[in-house]
């Protein structure tokens, strides 16, 4: 009798439940740094007083349909959801400010609270990946924000987080040693002392604790982008206020998954709904999950030294191309081939690092792509090379010789410096 009960009010509730696509959709424009941005908001129809949420996008280009259907499922739950298309001006793999972001942010913060259905003093910001340190920042910039929620945030600066990223991802495809080194540490430090990562040394803490709303944070347990066991530790020791969860099967963006890499259909169980509860009734008080486990903690990248300097590891490969290319020809036997294929060899690698995440570098043998296997062994072939040309300088002396044997000599430490010489 009882089961039967429940399965009549079960049927009831399911006949008088609004339809899953029952939201009103209003294109919205505004304006930050004299940029328009575009956005739509997605809220239940007929509401009164409901609380609202911007919704911050990761890092790279996003549009506002890359968060649609979740906005959908918080109008679903009487949240009215701003979700805009990202700003192109600006913003680029080499150019970002996370303060015009944020700024961003607050724009679209001010249009929800100026909607007639919307209650301006329950107005907050979601913010995924890089939006974990967006969100955040613009709440410490604007009272009028009144809450935030964060997807696979970061508790260290984007370099550290980046460089921790990288390595999860060649250790995947079965890279170790000198490569991984090479690729996650070495090259990870010459692109932030370059200028050429884009707010690299952001450090969330300090905006972390100066945040006095409330805060909701989200990891997934098998987040392979976020060090998620460092940052449920560090939100927990630097917010006053604050929701920390963890996500046992779930990914960077609470999708579910296998192995933090795969996506498999749908967001993690209870993901959906936990935000839509705590949005109308944040706790009172804090709690946290336990950190999940990281194989291996992120490690903070050390500046360069003088010898490190970008401007001189450039000038040291143009040495290098011009000293083994005018050392080919007579006289000389070719023997700056190994050297001349090394280095051209090296350029290709990292740029293919960079453009694929090492998803480009073939087959892996012994931890390392076939590739580096091969410029390994030209390594060894140009160190040989640069022995034999200074027997030969000894013996007759000649320009072209010398200027050989110069490029021999600086590439040792070259190659060494760069894993090219290393186990």
């Amino acid at each position: 009798m009882r089961r039967g009960a429940l399965l009549l009010a079960g049927v009831i509730l399911a006949l008088s439940a609004p339809p899953a696509s029952a939201a009103d959709s209003s294109d919205v424009t505004f304006t930050n740094g004299g940029v328009t941005l575009h956005g739509t908001v997605v809220a239940p129809p007929g509401g009164a007083k409901l609380p609202g949420l911007v919704m911050v996008h990761g890092s790279g280009a996003h549009s506002r349909e890359d968060y649609r259907d979740q906005a959908e499922a918080f109008a679903r739950q009487g949240i009215a959801t701003l979700i805009y298309d990202k700003r192109t001006e600006g913003y680029s793999q080499f150019e970002r400010s996370y303060s015009t972001l944020a700024d961003d942010a607050l724009a679209a913060v001010e249009v929800l609270r100026k909607r007639p259905d919307v209650d301006p003093a329950r107005v907050g910001v979601w913010g995924l990946s890089e939006g974990g340190w967006v969100a955040p920042l613009a709440a410490s910039k604007s009272p009028d924000v009144a809450f935030v929620i964060t997807l696979g945030a970061n508790g260290v600066e984007p370099s550290r987080q980046q460089a921790w990223a990288i390595e999860n991802q060649l250790r995947r495809l079965g890279m170790a040693g000198s490569m991984v080194r090479m690729a996650s540490w070495t090259m990870m430090r010459q692109l932030v002392g370059g200028g050429v990562f884009p707010e690299a040394h952001h450090d969330p803490v300090p905006v972390l604790k100066s945040l006095r709303q409330p805060v909701l944070g989200l990891w997934g347990a098998k987040d392979v982008l976020t060090p998620p066991g460092e940052a449920v530790r560090i939100f927990q020791e630097s917010l006053a206020h604050h929701t920390l969860r963890v996500f046992p099967d779930a990914q960077h963006q609470l999708r579910r998954t296998t192995d933090g890499y795969d996506k498999l259909p749908g967001y993690a169980p209870g993901y959906l709904e936990l935000v839509g509860t705590w949005v109308h009734h944040p706790p009172a008080t804090s709690s946290a999950d336990p950190p999940p486990a990281q194989d291996r903690p992120s490690v903070a990248l050390t500046p360069l030294r003088w010898y490190e300097s970008t401007w001189l590891q450039l000038a040291v490969l143009a040495f290098l191309l011009v000293a083994f290319g005018f050392g080919l020809g007579r006289g000389a036997r070719w023997s700056g081939v190994p050297g001349l294929l090394t280095v051209v060899g090296f350029l290709a690698v990292a740029v293919l690092i960079q453009v694929t995440t090492g998803r480009g570098l073939g087959p892996v043998v012994a931890g390392r792509p076939l590739v580096w296997l091969a410029l390994q062994l030209l390594s060894l072939g140009a160190v040989a090379a640069a022995i034999g040309t200074a027997v030969a300088w000894w013996r007759h002396r000649t320009p072209r010789l010398g200027v050989l044997l110069a490029g021999g000599v600086v590439f040792v430490p070259w190659a060494v410096y760069w894993g090219l010489l290393g186990i």
